[in-house]
């Protein structure tokens, strides 16, 4: 296992800490129920499909996001299916998404860098909103807006179009 220097260890802990001061107490639980199901599924890492899982199971605000309970139930298969088929292939590997440069992508402890970048991009979004901590609503809106994330692969794969859920959040949120 490579050494990891001071500084690369004070930028995680200062990202980390940045990431959880803007997260709502609800937004916090979801992280935290993502990283035990990568743990449980045997994970290094908790990926953006871990936090859509999480979030999707524990906030009804964004399940009204998609378009019908038939929709939701088609990710949360998908995404139920992660540790027995579908995401097998994802098992062994680091998630990085286009929307991340792979080499100075400063990394957290136990987290894909793509769900640092969205994570982070969660926060941005509520402070655009002049709001002190994100919702379920943000995270939506980081994971379908990172197009080659693996949330977003869930999504496509069980028929939900990324960029219209954009645009529904958008609508949900009044345009932010």
């Amino acid at each position: 296992m490579p050494e990891q220097s001071d500084s690369t260890v004070v930028s995680a802990v200062s990202i980390r800490a940045d990431i959880d001061a803007g997260l709502s107490a609800e937004l916090a639980a979801v992280v935290s129920g993502a990283r035990r199901r990568a743990h449980r599924d045997g994970d290094r890492q908790m990926d953006t499909a871990h936090l859509l899982h999480s979030l999707l199971e524990s906030d009804p605000e964004v399940r009204a996001a998609f378009d019908g309970g038939p929709q939701v139930a088609r990710v949360l298969g998908y995404l139920v299916q992660r540790s027995i088929g579908y995401g097998l292939r994802w098992q062994g590997t680091v998630e990085h998404s286009g929307s991340v440069p792979v080499v100075s992508t400063p990394t957290v402890p136990g987290w894909s860098p793509s769900a640092v970048t969205v994570m982070e991009g969660t926060v941005e979004r509520a402070r655009r909103r002049g709001e002190p901590t994100a919702g379920g609503l943000d995270l939506l809106d980081a994971l379908a807006s990172d197009r080659a994330c693996r949330a977003v692969d869930v999504l496509e794969r069980a028929g939900v179009d990324a960029r219209t859920l954009t645009g529904r959040i958008a609508d949900a949120s009044h345009g932010v």
